[in-house]
């Protein structure tokens, strides 16, 4: 029984090895492979290979260096075979592979081929450069697309974010003289421990500490300042479904802007992301100057205003009047976020000498995950402390 536990492990790892290895002769295994296992080899060979490899469908499936991206109905295959035999997640990675090592852009031009993709952030930021060169015939398939990608990150983000600020919206409204019922009874006792009258078990109320009573009036403005330069796709994605949900909150208003090395502000669309995104032009140049200034001038109430840059920092513009510029509205009162990208891969590439500057100005540029956004944001609506993640 031991023995053919201990085989029947080999055989696994044999397996495993053959698939991770790929190519004819099984590269020194021994193993060979058929039913599913054939077919997620030839898959992957198709993707990873430099030979011609089998296919699910049996016949040839044309490798790297016979170019798959060549042929629509190869692809449109290989994207079903990939969807039968991987679960979703490596599934997005497998597409994102392709597009990248056999050039697979231009047929996501083609309506057939958007139907049979696994959409996620990094296909829509694809979709996003592809935009001005879309046909109209596709131009439909790709929003429906683009839409269901921002319609999933809202379901997971969009009530946590709202709770998190609407809680940071009434803590900054904290007062000192509340109304009975407005009294946050854990601060105020603990800002009263030293009252404690032991013989009687109880604490003498000295300071009452409180919210002020809920409002429908504006508390904060928020500035949300993004970078659509071509290394920002997935921050541009989240960046404009976090501005449609803050917008949503009647106690904040909400700008967004966009920019190169010219500057949109998109704050007229947000009601609507899918809008927002198609109402940018990823890639081209960097001008973080003019996008601040753009910014700096729109701003009435500094001490309630939180601005958020994101970007990697690559500044084409004047870099000296950039720093002033932060420099500035930090003076005036401005929360001044800088985040090197809001996605859930960590930072990209950045500048890491405007990095540096920023952080001796009190603005610490880091890297912050979707999950992560809504408690930074209600740090800087409070005035306290970013979370800054330790490895940053």
């Amino acid at each position: 029984m031991t023995t053919d536990r201990t085989e029947s492990a080999a055989d696994e790892r044999l397996r495993r090895w053959r698939l991770v290895l790929g190519g004819d002769g099984a590269d020194g295994t021994g193993c060979s492979l058929g039913g599913a296992d054939a077919a997620m080899d030839g898959a992957l060979s198709a993707l990873y290979g430099s030979r011609k490899a089998a296919g699910a469908g049996g016949g040839a499936r044309d490798s790297r260096s016979a170019g798959l991206g060549a042929s629509a109905p190869a692809v449109a295959r290989w994207l079903g075979d990939i969807r039968t035999y991987f679960p979703s997640s490596v599934v997005q990675v497998m597409q994102r592979d392709a597009i990248d090592r056999l050039g697979l852009s231009a047929l996501l031009l083609e309506p057939e081929m958007l139907e049979a993709v696994e959409a996620d952030v990094h296909l829509v930021g694809t979709l996003l450069s592809l935009n001005k060169a879309m046909p109209e015939t596709t131009k439909e398939t790709a929003r429906a697309v683009v839409r269901k990608v921002v319609e999933d990150i809202e379901k997971r983000l969009a009530t946590r974010t709202r709770a998190t600020l609407t809680g940071a919206l009434d803590r900054s409204a904290r007062i000192n003289r509340p109304r009975h019922r407005d009294i946050d009874w854990d601060r105020t006792i603990r800002a009263n421990l030293k009252n404690y009258l032991p013989e009687h078990g109880t604490i003498v109320p000295e300071r009452l500490i409180g919210y002020g009573r809920a409002s429908q009036a504006v508390k904060k403005e928020v500035v949300l300042c993004i970078d659509q330069s071509g290394s920002m796709a997935a921050s541009v994605v989240y960046a404009s479904v976090f501005g449609a949900v803050l917008a949503s909150m009647r106690t904040l208003d909400t700008r967004l802007v966009v920019f190169d090395t010219a500057v949109v502000d998109l704050t007229d669309q947000l009601d609507d992301p899918v809008d927002v995104l198609f109402g940018t032009q990823l890639g081209g140049g960097t001008d973080i100057n003019r996008a601040l200034a753009y910014c700096q001038a729109r701003i009435t109430r500094p001490a309630d205003t939180v601005v958020v840059l994101i970007s990697d920092l690559y500044e084409g513009g004047i870099r000296d009047e950039m720093l002033k510029r932060v420099a500035a509205m930090k003076a005036s009162g401005v929360e001044f976020v800088a985040l090197l990208a809001l996605s859930d891969e960590g930072a990209p590439a950045y500048d890491r000498e405007h990095a540096a500057a920023l952080a001796a100005l009190g603005a610490p540029a880091f890297a912050c995950t979707p999950d992560l956004f809504p408690e930074v944001m209600a740090a800087a609506l409070e005035k306290r402390p970013l979370p800054v993640p330790e490895t940053a």
